[in-house]
């Protein structure tokens, strides 16, 4: 069973927008090829250079509840995920999608979450502040010098509430 990530996005953009940015982004940091379809990332979805799969699908409100990150309602619309590899060498992989997720982020709107199956919260953005887990094994010094903007250290968790 492949590790499966999840970049959770409440964003006004459509699927076919988002895939379009991450499409873009993935060519400008060399993990897509160039000549992949923006078509191709909704649904089945794009291996990158490194062996994950990357897809983008439209998320739909949970019948069970409302999910929380900390203590803010948050009403995810699009989902970007990150199946990595088997094969693969599982930090690089790690180190690629974090790569992904922070550059996307910077050209799409919208509060945003990533995370390991609703247990490991790797990165919120509220309000346009972006938070990252405290986790050193999660964001080590390589991953840190990759993010350009201002964010700040705090640890958040991701539940749903009935």
């Amino acid at each position: 069973m492949a590790l499966s990530y999840s970049l959770e996005l409440a964003t006004p953009l459509s699927v076919n927008e988002v895939a379009q940015k991450l499409n873009e982004v993935g060519q400008s940091l060399r993990l897509l090829g160039p000549t992949i379809a923006t078509a191709a990332l909704v649904g089945d979805g794009v291996e990158t250079a490194y062996g994950t799969l990357v897809y983008v699908t439209p998320m739909t409100p949970l019948p069970w509840g409302t999910p929380q990150i900390g203590e803010h309602t948050f009403l995810p619309t699009i989902m970007v995920s990150f199946d990595l590899g088997k094969e693969g060498d599982i930090i690089g992989q790690q180190d690629d999608m974090t790569r992904f997720a922070v550059e996307l982020l910077a050209q799409i709107p919208g509060d945003a979450v990533l995370h390991y199956e609703s247990e490991a919260v790797w990165l919120v953005r509220l309000n346009g502040e972006l938070s990252l887990s405290e986790h050193g094994d999660i964001w080590p010094p390589n991953r840190l010098s990759g993010i350009s903007g201002p964010y700040r250290r705090k640890n958040y968790e991701y539940s749903v509430q009935d």
